[in-house]
């Protein structure tokens, strides 16, 4: 008997956003079933559940649609944020000075899979 374990995931690019601030919320969700998941990002106050929660959806339906997984039975078994390419602007300030504005980016990835408990 031959185990499934087919992993389906979903990558968000420059996102523009920390990846600490991301990590933040990833890090709840992390190992939650994607029913759990949803409400948790629902009520985060964080900017940052928008971006993961359309991810998480995306996730989901790439495993619904393109393996023919079953949504209810998703777990999140990858969440991790990695640092994109920063944008790097600068404001003027007194007396003919510069100072530098650093605007991070980052890559968001999200993995679900079948919970083997849940079949």
């Amino acid at each position: 008997m031959a185990i499934d374990t087919t992993e389906v995931k979903a990558i968000a690019r420059y996102i523009r956003m920390s990846p600490l601030k991301v990590r933040r919320v990833l890090d709840q969700i992390r190992g939650r079933s994607y029913r759990e998941a949803l409400i948790i990002l629902e009520f985060m106050p964080y900017r940052a559940c928008e971006p993961v929660l359309k991810l998480l959806r995306s996730a989901a339906a790439n495993a619904e649609h393109n393996v023919g997984l079953d949504r209810t039975k998703l777990v999140i078994t990858q969440a991790y944020a990695n640092q994109g390419p920063v944008l790097k602007r600068f404001q003027p300030r007194a007396q003919g000075r510069a100072y530098q504005i650093r605007k991070p980016t980052c890559h968001i990835t999200l993995a679900v899979a079948v919970d083997e408990a849940r079949k």
